[in-house]
């Protein structure tokens, strides 16, 4: 058991501080990526849609309704998952 608090005395306390932050959230930063790309997506395809009703063609009331969906989840989920150190 001596092993252990030895090695905790050696690691350097940024680096364990750093591993402990992660280790509460793992994964985040992928999840961030992923989120922000599905956004991403979602404003495109709600720009290209908005982009044809203004041109006068026909769109589906549920497919805007789903693109704007798809903004208000992405946009919470990336809301929800941010850094609350501040």
């Amino acid at each position: 058991m001596s092993d252990s608090s030895e090695s905790r005395a050696k690691l350097d306390p940024a680096l364990r501080e750093r591993l402990m932050k992660e280790s509460r959230n793992p994964w985040r930063g992928f999840r961030r990526v992923i989120w922000i790309a599905c956004l991403g997506s979602a404003s495109i395809g709600f720009f290209v849609m908005s982009a044809k009703a203004i041109a006068g063609n026909k769109v589906l009331v549920s497919d805007a309704g789903i693109q704007i969906g798809a903004l208000a989840i992405f946009s919470g989920l990336l809301w929800l998952d941010r850094s609350r150190e501040n």
